[in-house]
């Protein structure tokens, strides 16, 4: 029998790794800007074009690469990181498996300039598809600036894959986030199409955070800091009143390292419990600090998962260290025992010798007595509120009062008034109960009797049906109805979020909101749709960015159909509101106006029928 197994090539050896690697563009950006932190950098730009599909381009000003090095960093498993197998567990690195540089030039055209502080010229090396075109002697500063273009080139099935530029923006942004997070010391910039998204200057972990995600992110925080044998813990949690529904701002990690654990989760909303409303999520930046050699990063791909040694342990510290946090800044409530302050002694009086209090009383003072004083008699004396002679002669101003009312009622011209006439119904009132007559049942059920049995409707679900067309066809005929508020609504967000609903304001103008102001971090709103009240405007917008980051669409219908659902979830009427009579009946109507009045815009059943029969059989 022949042999059949084979080495593979080299090349094709790459684009399987970099399948492993290089999953979309932001895992380029997330493994360049590691390799920048390890180079020692103090300053990093971050330089992308059409979400990094056409360029991905990382400067920085570390200790750059000599020319050996800079053409050995392209081969695969070559690393300056580790040297034994030992070093595994013992990394204080990002990076040290030497296969992302051999992955991205094996799926992309990459061009490398560098230098060193110690030579006069730096290399440039450009390389197409794992081939080195070139290698030369350039002009350049110290450090390294890495470009990546035209990446997946020459594998046009996974190029296909790659979602809409907002999408990939979105992530590049999220992976700029966690690595701008773990080190607040690095100043980092960040430009996508011409434009700065990020410019963010060294600080501290607080000043980074509220960069980052806007000022508003400040008033939110409670720090967070602890120190053991096991582990040392710092960083931040938000207030548990700033909880949001969508799990945005949470991130961990571990020797400035970011990681993905379910189990620290699991820790931190613990902590918080009973102080969240169901449905809601604690935001938080926890920053962990562990012995290297207690955890094994060489686990996932992405290393973005981590083993511990004692697990419990640390679950346990993270929880106590979360919750004394919260009852430390009276973010939790705790048992107190302190008095009211308003029931102590003033410091003035505290050597004084307290008097007993006086009282005096006019002891001839009678108000029944008369006063001769004004002749009139009928006036009201100061402090007075009667005298007796106005109280004796009180009748006598009604006296002939109900005969001369009469005398001028005599004169006026005699008035038919026609009275309502109760006319017969139109249907009998056994047809009227048997078909208007409707239920709530839990304030989240309407039940409604038909012909051949009952119908139970899920309030929330239908009522979310009709905003949901009435939405579309606003968009669609652009003739929404608005409500101007007598005094603007102002907000703050982060710069992506504001840069997010910039792309979308034409949309919700047409929906009824008028936004004065949509710039920076500030967003002002002037009017609304009608029928939104001022208190819900916060949480509507909210709702809808989350969506809009979770779920970016391409422009057009589906982006409308994406703005639609979210809207149409939060004005809805929720679960758990008492309905009247009329506004059940209303719903109903307006139900079966819709063109879908079966499912929800999520494909979720909002109506279920049952027959007369089925009633039959449970009575059997």
């Amino acid at each position: 029998m022949a042999d059949i197994i084979q080495l593979l090539p080299d090349h094709v050896a790459n684009q399987i790794a970099a399948g492993e690697v290089v999953q979309r563009p932001a895992s380029v950006v997330k493994e360049l800007l590691e390799n920048a932190i390890d180079a020692g950098a103090t300053v990093v730009k971050l330089v992308i074009k059409d979400a990094g599909k056409t360029l991905i381009q990382v400067i920085d000003d570390g200790i750059g690469m000599s020319d050996t090095d800079a053409r050995l960093c392209f081969e695969r498993h070559a690393t300056s990181k580790i040297k034994s197998a030992e070093d595994l567990f013992n990394l204080n690195s990002k990076g040290f498996r030497g296969e992302a540089l051999a992955s991205i030039a094996a799926i992309a055209h990459v061009e490398l300039k560098t230098k060193t502080e110690a030579s006069d010229i730096g290399t440039q090396i450009t390389i197409e598809g794992s081939k080195v075109t070139s290698q030369e002697a350039t002009v350049t500063p110290k450090g390294t600036m890495l470009s990546v273009k035209n990446l997946f080139y020459n594998i046009p099935a996974r190029r296909n894959f790659l979602k809409s530029n907002p999408v990939e923006t979105r992530h590049i942004i999220d992976e700029f986030h966690r690595v701008s997070l773990a080190h607040p010391h690095v100043a980092f910039k960040m430009i996508h199409n011409g434009s700065d998204v990020f410019d963010l200057s060294e600080s501290n972990i607080r000043q980074r955070i509220v960069n980052i995600f806007g000022s508003k992110t400040n008033e939110k925080l409670v720090p967070v800091s602890e120190e053991t044998e096991i582990v040392k813990v710092h960083g931040f949690v938000h207030k548990p009143s700033f909880a949001k529904k969508s799990r945005g701002e949470q991130f961990f990690f571990v020797n400035d390292r970011f990681i993905k654990s379910s189990y620290l989760h699991h820790a931190v909303s613990s902590a918080f419990e009973g102080l969240l409303k169901d449905g809601t999520h604690p935001g938080y930046f926890l920053f962990l600090d562990v012995d290297p050699q207690s955890i094994d990063i060489n686990i996932h791909p992405t290393k973005t998962e981590i083993k511990f040694d004692d697990e419990h342990a640390i679950y346990a510290m993270l929880r106590a260290t979360v919750k004394h946090s919260l009852g430390q800044f009276s973010i939790a409530p705790v048992l107190d025992f302190n008095k009211d302050n308003g029931f102590d002694t003033p410091y003035e009086y505290s050597k004084k010798t307290p008097v007993a209090p006086t009282i005096e009383v006019d002891r001839s003072f009678n108000p029944f007595k008369e006063d001769h004083s004004n002749s009139g008699g009928k006036k009201f004396k100061q402090g007075h509120r009667y005298t007796k002679e106005m109280g004796a002669s009180w009748e006598s101003l009604y006296v002939g009062l109900k005969e001369e009312q009469g005398s001028k009622l005599d004169h006026l011209p005699q008035m038919e008034v026609e009275s309502d006439e109760v006319t017969g119904s139109l249907f009998s009132d056994s047809e009227t109960q048997a078909t208007q007559i409707t239920f709530q049942i839990q304030n989240k059920y309407i039940v409604s009797a038909i012909k051949s049995g009952m119908m139970v409707i899920h309030q929330h679900l239908a009522h979310q049906r009709i905003l949901y067309e009435e939405l579309l066809k606003n968009m669609t005929v652009q003739e929404a109805v608005s409500q101007q508020l007598l005094f603007p609504l102002q907000f703050q967000f982060s710069t992506t979020q504001v840069a997010l609903l910039q792309t979308i304001k034409e949309q919700l103008e047409h929906t009824g909101f008028v936004f004065s102001k949509i710039e920076g971090e500030q967003i002002e709103v002037n009017g609304v749709p009608a029928g939104v009240l001022e208190s819900t405007v916060p949480g509507i917008l909210e709702q809808l960015l989350s969506d809009l980051e979770n779920e970016v669409p391409d422009t057009g219908f589906s982006q409308n159909d994406l703005l639609a659902k979210s809207l149409a979830k939060s004005l809805a009427i929720k679960t758990g509101i008492s309905m009247e009579q009329e506004a059940q009946e209303h719903l109903i109507h307006q139900l079966f106006a819709c063109k879908e009045p079966s499912v929800s815009p999520d494909n979720r059943p909002v109506l279920v029928t049952m027959e007369a029969t089925d009633f039959d059989k449970k009575f059997m």
